[in-house]
């Protein structure tokens, strides 16, 4: 990791779960990481707790759903901390819905954030490397177990459909960049059960927790090892994906 110290990478998401465990162990790292997030109350939170830290960290408000406040976040990246080096996509929601009456606007916020909002940062952020020379930056994508096989629960159909559309711009940019004889990698980590707040926040009934019984969960903090390792690989070296499960799930 030590060739990716004072550079700048963005992380979305950034107030919590999986992004705020990325961010701390970026920060360690030596990076200037920007957290982009709509709470962003909880990133100056977090980046008062990493004062002693090697890197530093930038809380920026943005709603990567909207295209409008994603621009103008590069915007303020270029001119306050210079080009982006790494962009980790990781803000995303997964709302319960079922295909036959589900409500539409369940459907559109998922997409918005989980696919167009990824795929608008990642055209941002691989702007701001051509601007400013980069030609070994990294895009990461967060993806899931369930963007790599048919849903397994009735009503997560629309969110293993939006996983499913990460795992496809995964490969699409992958090869995009090798027409190009890009150095620039992209990454798909794809977590199974992860114990953050996004279930609470997605509107899951409760009778599909209690159905999970004593389903053994991941921790954040692996996931953001398992970034750790993928950005530390040598720069001729890409993971395109990873697949992290606790020790005895079963799906």
């Amino acid at each position: 990791m030590e060739r990716w110290s004072g550079r700048v990478a963005v992380v979305t998401g950034a107030s919590a779960g999986i992004g705020e465990a990325i961010t701390q162990e970026l920060v360690k790292k030596g990076l200037k990481v920007v957290g982009l997030a709509r709470r962003v109350d909880r990133v100056e939170a977090l980046k008062n707790s990493l004062k002693s830290a090697t890197g530093k960290l930038y809380p920026l408000k943005c709603d990567v759903s909207k295209e409008s406040e994603v621009r103008e976040a590069f915007k303020w990246i270029k001119t306050n901390v210079g080009g982006v080096d790494i962009l980790v996509n990781n803000a995303g929601v997964a709302s319960f819905s079922n295909l036959i009456d589900g409500p539409t606007e369940l459907w559109r916020k998922i997409f918005d954030l989980n696919v167009l909002g990824l795929s608008v940062c990642t055209k941002e952020a691989l702007q701001s490397m051509k601007e400013s020379g980069v030609d070994d930056g990294h895009i990461i994508h967060i993806n899931s177990v369930v963007g790599h096989k048919p849903p397994s629960n009735v009503g997560i159909a629309m969110y293993s459909a939006s996983k499913h559309a990460v795992t496809a711009l995964t490969e699409g940019l992958r090869r995009e960049l090798v027409k190009q004889n890009s150095k620039i990698r992209v990454s798909s980590v794809s977590p199974g059960a992860v114990r953050t707040e996004i279930a609470e926040a997605s509107a899951f009934p409760k009778e599909a927790f209690e159905s999970l019984g004593n389903m053994p969960y991941l921790n954040s903090k692996d996931i953001a090892d398992a970034v750790i390792y993928v950005l530390g690989t040598p720069p001729h070296v890409q993971i395109h994906e990873l697949t992290i499960k606790p020790i005895g799930e079963m799906f």
